[in-house]
Parts: C-alpha cells; structure tokens; sequence
C-alpha cells in the first residue's frame, strides 16, 4: 500500500507541474544570491558544484534534465529513487522541495522541506545559475 501512495503523491505533484503556464503562475521568479544562502542547510549532504562531486547525497550540479536517481558514482539512492523514471525540472523541484517525504516517504533523504514558495524559487534558481557558472 505504501508503494501506492508512493506513486499517488508522485502523480499528483507532476500533475501540478503538468501545465507550464500554471507552473510559471505558481512558482515566483527566484533570486539565485538569495538561493546561495539558503542552499547552505542542503550542503549537509549536496553540493552544487561540478568541482565537489557527491556527497552524503548526490550532486546537484545541473540537476535540471537528468532523470531522478542514476547519477553515476552516487551509489546510495533509495529503492524508490532507483526506480524513479521522472526527469527534474525547475518545475518538479519545486513542488519537491514542499515536502519531499511526501512523494517519496521511504527516501533516505532527510529533509522537513522548505514550504515558504519564494525560498523554494531562491533555490532552484541559484541551482539554474550554479550549473551556468561551472563546467
């Protein structure tokens, strides 16, 4: 049954994510300055920077375009990570960001997530321009 909701959740926040005109409405534009220094509480376990690699979690070095749990060299994802068949998007982080054990309740990801909607928006911006600066 877990494995259902598992799914559910995953289904509804794609659904929400599945417009891209109600995504842009729902998402406000970030700050990337602003989204470096909230970042500094998610380098407990990422990093964002091509040059640091993975950490206690994969990197998030241009996050955006690659499908969910394959990183190379991070050998630690989740059953259900492992599984995941989704590719993250600005748009999916930021409904992930909410409250992650939401979509994947048995992740080993331990986060109580960021629910304030510009603070999500900060980040994935500066997760947008990290990836930029980096080779």
């Amino acid at each position: 049954m877990k494995h259902v909701l598992t799914v559910a959740a995953l289904c509804y926040g794609l659904s929400l994510v599945a417009s891209p005109i109600a995504a842009q409405a729902q998402m406000p534009s970030g700050d990337a300055e602003r989204g470096r220094l909230e970042f500094g509480v998610c380098r407990t376990c990422h990093y964002a920077e091509a040059i640091m690699g993975h950490n206690n979690g994969p990197s998030l070095h241009r996050i955006f375009g690659k499908v969910a749990g394959k990183q190379e060299g991070f050998n630690y994802y989740s059953d259900e990570f492992q599984s995941a068949q989704f590719v993250w998007t600005p748009e999916l982080m930021f409904v992930w960001l909410e409250n992650p054990m939401a979509m994947f309740p048995d992740s080993s990801m331990m986060s109580a997530g960021v629910p304030d909607p510009q603070k999500r928006a900060d980040l994935i911006e500066f997760l947008k321009e990290a990836s930029v600066r980096e080779p």
